[in-house]
C-alpha cells in the first residue's frame, strides 16, 4: 500500500532566531520549486522559534511541529506547553516519547499515550517514538522492547491520519551509528505487525519512520525498505543541504 514518505526534522535544543529563520527559509525556497513533491516535509524547532518558522515556511507546503506537549489544555504546569498552544501557533504535528524525553525526564509509555491522546484532541497529529537501548539490543530484547512500547504508547483512536510511529534505536541517535537497512526493516515490520494486532488493517496505512542517524548517504537505501516510510532526522536536519538531500532520496 502506498504511504507518502514523511521527512521530519527534529531540531532539538538548537538554533537562535536568525538560525531558525535562515534554516526554515532555505528549505522553503527549495520546497516552493517542487511541483509535485514525493514526500511530506515537517520541521520541529524549539518552542521559542515556532512562530518565526511558521512564518518563514508559509506557502511552501512545509509543516511545523512541536517537540513535546503536556496532557492538559492549560493550568499550573510551569515550563510546560499544551497541545492547544502548539496548534494556536500553527503547528500540525508534535513529537512525543522521544528517547531523550524518556531518558532525561523519565517519561513512561502511559504518559506518552496520555500526551498523544491530548494532542490528537487538540487537532494535532502525533509522532510517537519507540526504540531500544544498546544494552537491550545486546540482550536480544529489541523486538520485545519495541512491541511493549508500541502497545503502551499508542493512543486510543490512533489511525493513519492522526498518528505516525518513529522507530529510533537509542544506540544510533547522535552516535553516527546506523542500523543496517535489514536491521531497521526487521524492527519496522515487527512494529507494523504489532500495530495490526491493535488497529487492524489501519496498520498498513500508518507511516513508520526511521530515526537513527539518517543522512543523505544512507537515506535512499533505508527508505527503499518496504516498511520504512520516511525519517525522523536529528543532526542532519540542521543543515539545509543535508535535510533536503534526505528528502530528495524519496
Amino acid at each position: 500500500m502506498a504511504r507518502r514518505p514523511l521527512i521530519a526534522g527534529n531540531w532539538k535544543m538548537n538554533g537562535l532566531k536568525k538560525d531558525g529563520r535562515a534554516l526554515a527559509a532555505g528549505l522553503a525556497k527549495l520546497m516552493k520549486k517542487e511541483k509535485k513533491p514525493a514526500f511530506e516535509m515537517l520541521v520541529c524547532p524549539p518552542y521559542p522559534l515556532i512562530d518565526r518558522v511558521v512564518e518563514a515556511v508559509k506557502g511552501s507546503g512545509i509543516k511545523v511541529g512541536g517537540q513535546d506537549s503536556h496532557t492538559a489544555v492549560s493550568g499550573a504546569h510551569t515550563g510546560d506547553v499544551s497541545p492547544a498552544m502548539l496548534a494556536d501557533l500553527g503547528c500540525k504535528y508534535v513529537i512525543l516519547g522521544h528517547s531523550e524525553r524518556r531518558t532525561d525526564h523519565g517519561e513512561k509509555d502511559a504518559l506518552v499515550k496520555a500526551k498523544a491522546e491530548a494532542a490528537i484532541a487538540a487537532g494535532l497529529k502525533v509522532i510517537v517514538c519507540v526504540g531500544e537501548t544498546l544494552a537491550q539490543r545486546e540482550k536480544g530484547q529489541t523486538i520485545a522492547v519495541n512491541r511493549r512500547q508500541v502497545r503502551g504508547s499508542l493512543p486510543d483512536g490512533a489511525d493513519a491520519k492522526n498518528t505516525v510511529i518513529a522507530y529510533e534505536p537509542v544506540w544510533a541517535i547522535g552516535t553516527g551509528l546506523t542500523a543496517t537497512p535489514e536491521q531497521a526493516q526487521e524492527v519496522h515490520a515487527e512494529i507494523r505487525a504489532t500495530l495490526a494486532g491493535l488497529i487492524g488493517g489501519e496498520a498498513d496505512k500508518m507511516r513508520i519512520l526511521y530515526g537513527g542517524s539518517m543522512k543523505p548517504g544512507n537515506a535512499g537505501e533505508l527508505m527503499a525498505q518496504p516498511d520504512i516510510d520516511g525519517g525522523l532526522i536529528g543532526g542532519a536536519a540542521l543543515k539545509v543541504e543535508d535535510f533536503w538531500g534526505i528528502a530528495k532520496s524519496c
